[in-house]
């Protein structure tokens, strides 16, 4: 997961004091002590209070904010190390106040003609976010009490609360206060820290969860100010198959022939020294992360090296573990941070960048340490390695596998790379793919030794090439067009978030979680190895100790195991082969999925739908009682209709909606549509539908518990067909076309209610309330899957 800060660093003389007026600078400079550094500044420990210098004004710098203390729930999304929005601001003065603006980066003229430059700067707005007194003053250095502007919440902290329906929160600054003592400067950077109290009602469950009084949270906030790069970096242009992150920006200085707006990648600078050798960028390694995911960590971030050796720039990139002496907040230290939540969650590779140039100026890794863990319980799902000792090893490998290739996936953000979720179709070709662990059977038994790909794969080292290798000014946009071609001609594809993550996405090489180049055939290799390790499922699942109704959460990947292959398949129902074609560089038509690979997948997709496939088997269902005294469920439970008892109807649902909900998606159905209507031999809408319809409605009936199940996928089909058919969403043909099928299915329903009301009755009633116009959509409040994205986190 990634996110990147556009920034800008600039000089930013801090609070130290010099007076005109002398009995003011007296009196601050005997009441605190100073700090020298990028930002030099006066603290008084016993007020709680900051004095800044100020001694330049209009001259750009950075500012950006982070939480040095995270809430600790990933839903909530505000986690430790955690860096906010960066803006690139400037102090200016008018008469006795100086005000810190935020300057417009989106919008600018990139000429030596100052009026044009300036032309552009007056036509767009830019935002002051605070108004300083000056407390003193001597010649040109001005001296302004920075305590209550850090006592804001700047980084949005309440903002976040809302949107994630966390309840209304806003700081009191009676609980809050600026940390002194956390106040730092570096040569590059100063920072400083405070704590926020925030109040609120009627707080949300996440927030109850992690806040020991929800009413009252307190966080750390961090703002840090930090200086400019010199000059000497040459920017280098976007290409959209390069792989790298945009900095898009309107230059209005361009010529008439060309685009306004313009692209950058964001990149690290590449220096040498005098005598021309590489000045390697370093990235060190958090000391807290315990061994062995210590070790693995650093094997996986150190495999980016294997790439910019083969293009050319031995020793140009290094990881080390970050010495003692050091602090993490040094801009002039890339880091690679190990963080704690309540929840599992996602980890994240961030950068700060000089938001003119897309200059990498920090590269700010934040892991996840429940990730070990929920490999294991995967691996133990499927393997049954609780009790074990050689299969507890095997699991431990696997994790550590997946450790590796989340630390190098997250190291690549930082070097400017996005996600690249076609690398599974390549063979496993790059480690910014998510991928899904990769299981075989072999000799009637699950092997782990494939699960996750070890190195970096072929399609990093073209990304990094298209990045870092160094050319000749005049040879520049010509190497680079050649990069793209010939990672292009090599077979190799990049498609990103985009057209990878949409539900009704039709990108048919794009998938997240998934595995193969034929989704159908690998769902249902995938099928295969969970219907094995279902059959196998129980007390080897166990560690001597547990109670027996903590397999209920071991049970919960296991039974989903399918879901990501799930997402994958259903992209080629209306799916598209496309690229990011660029004229001049290559262009391949888009086109359709063969009608073979759709009915292909089609076919393994309604096996997801088959009472075969939903129905525990019986002995797992003996074995797993309701919670023991003094544990509980969470999250990572099965939904149940049936009380304390695990429901095997309710865990078909949750498996089951899944499918329904992409099979049906609104978009997927119009491209079904329209692609009928351009090729008859194609497969179309009601196509689909009559094959759905044929393996859940119209199935022969099963019985026992698989017909109570099998009643189940009858209703969850026709909600999910009346709900797109009500879909405002949808297209008018989608509704048109749906409501006719409806109509056709009321009419087989009035029969068969007839024939079996118990099966059919209430259906026929969800139909006619549809079409007087009745239908709700929560006609039964639909039960909730179990988290899973992302994996192994």
């Amino acid at each position: 997961m990634l996110r990147v800060i556009q920034s800008t660093v600039i000089t930013l003389v801090c609070l130290v004091c010099v007076s005109a007026n002398a009995a003011s600078w007296s009196e601050i400079r005997n009441q605190s002590s100073r700090v020298n550094g990028f930002m030099p500044y006066q603290v008084s420990k016993s007020q709680g209070k900051i004095w800044l210098e100020v001694n330049e004004f209009n001259q750009p710098f950075i500012m950006y904010t982070g939480l040095p203390y995270g809430v600790g729930s990933n839903d909530i999304g505000l986690d430790r190390g955690q860096l906010g929005e960066s803006r690139l601001v400037q102090f200016e003065k008018y008469g006795n106040k100086i005000l810190l603006k935020q300057l417009n980066t989106r919008y600018r003229a990139d000429s030596d003609n100052m009026a044009e430059k300036s032309s552009v700067k007056e036509a767009f707005a830019s935002s002051v976010l605070y108004g300083f007194k000056i407390e003193a003053r001597s010649g040109k250095r001005h001296l302004i009490d920075i305590t209550p502007f850090l006592m804001q919440d700047l980084h949005g902290i309440s903002e976040r609360l809302e949107v994630t329906n966390q309840g209304s929160f806003n700081v009191d600054s009676s609980r809050s206060a600026v940390l002194t003592d956390n106040a730092k400067n570096f040569p590059k950077n100063t920072a400083f820290e405070s704590l926020l109290t925030f109040t609120g009602n009627n707080p949300g469950d996440y927030v109850k969860q992690v806040v020991p009084s929800p009413g009252l949270i307190t966080i750390q906030q961090q703002v840090q100010f930090v200086a400019l790069p010199d000059g000497g970096y040459e920017p280098r242009q976007f290409h959209p198959k390069s792989g790298f992150f945009a900095l898009t920006f309107a230059d209005y200085a361009t010529p008439l022939t060309e685009s306004i707006e313009q692209k950058l990648i964001y990149r690290h600078r590449i220096t040498r020294d005098e005598e021309g050798n590489i000045k390697p960028i370093v990235y060190y390694l958090d000391p807290g992360a315990p061994e062995p995911v210590k070790t693995a960590l650093l094997e996986g971030a150190r495999w980016w090296a294997q790439a910019f050796d083969a293009v050319g720039l031995e020793g140009a990139y290094e990881v080390k573990v970050l010495p003692e002496d050091v602090d993490p907040l040094d801009v002039r230290y890339n880091v690679i941070q190990w963080v704690h939540r309540a929840t599992r969650g996602w980890s994240y590779g961030m950068a700060l960048a000089d938001p003119r140039t897309g200059e990498i100026i920090k590269g700010h890794v934040t892991l996840g340490s429940l990730r070990v863990r929920q490999d294991l319980l995967i691996a133990n799902a499927l393997t049954g390695s609780a009790t074990n000792e050689n299969k507890q090893q095997k699991a431990l490998e696997m994790a550590l596998a997946r450790i590796r290739q989340l630390s190098a996936h997250e190291v690549g953000h930082t070097l400017g790379l996005a996600h690249n979720f076609a690398a599974s179709v390549n063979n496993r070709a790059s480690v910014m793919d998510y991928p899904h662990p990769f299981v075989t059977l072999q000799d009637g038994k699950i092997s782990l030794e494939q699960a996750y790909a070890e190195g970096i794969g072929r399609w990093d080292i073209e990304a990094v090439r298209y990045g870092y290798a160094e050319f000749q000014p005049e040879e520049e946009a010509q190497a680079l067009r050649d990069i793209v071609r010939n990672t292009t001609a090599k077979g190799l594809f990049f498609i990103s978030d985009p057209d990878a993550r949409p539900q009704g996405g039709s990108q048919s090489e794009g998938h997240l979680w998934d595995n193969g180049t034929n989704p159908a055939h690998e769902l249902n290799r995938v099928l295969e190895i969970r219907q094995h390790a279902l059959q196998n499922f129980g007390m080897a699942n166990l560690s001597d100790g547990q109670p027996f109704s903590e397999l209920a959460e071991t049970l919960v990947p296991l039974y989903l195991f399918h879901r990501y292959q799930v997402e994958a398949a259903v992209k080629w129902l209306g799916g598209t082969h496309f690229e990011y074609s660029v004229k001049g560089d290559s262009y391949y038509p888009v086109r359709s999925v063969d009608t073979e690979q759709q009915l292909e997948a089609l076919e393994v997709l309604l096996r997801t739908l088959s009472v075969e496939t939903l129905l525990p088997p019986e002995s797992i269902l003996k074995m797993i009682p309701p919670k023991a005294y003094g544990y509980s469920k969470t999250r990572e439970s099965f939904p149940s209709q049936t009380g304390s008892t695990l429901d095997p109807i309710a865990m078909a649902d949750v498996s089951a909606q899944h499918t329904l909900k992409l099979m049906l998606h609104p978009e997927r159905l119009a491209r079904l549509l329209q692609q009928k209507a351009r090729d008859p031999e194609l497969l179309g809408l009601e196509d689909m539908l009559s094959e759905l319809l044929s393996a859940t409605l119209r199935a022969t009936e099963s019985d026992g518990l698989g017909g109570l199940i099998q009643q189940r996928v009858d209703y969850l089909t026709v909600k999910h067909i009346l709900i797109a058919a009500s879909d405002p969403e949808a297209s008018a043909e989608v509704r048109a076309h749906l409501h006719s099928e409806i109509g056709k299915l009321g009419g087989w329903l009035t029969t068969q209610a007839k024939r079996n009301p118990v099966r059919f009755l209430w259906l026929k009633a969800l139909v006619d309330k549809y079409q007087a116009g009745d239908f709700k959509v929560d006609y039964v409040k639909p039960l909730e899957i179990p988290p899973g994205s992302p994996i192994g986190n």
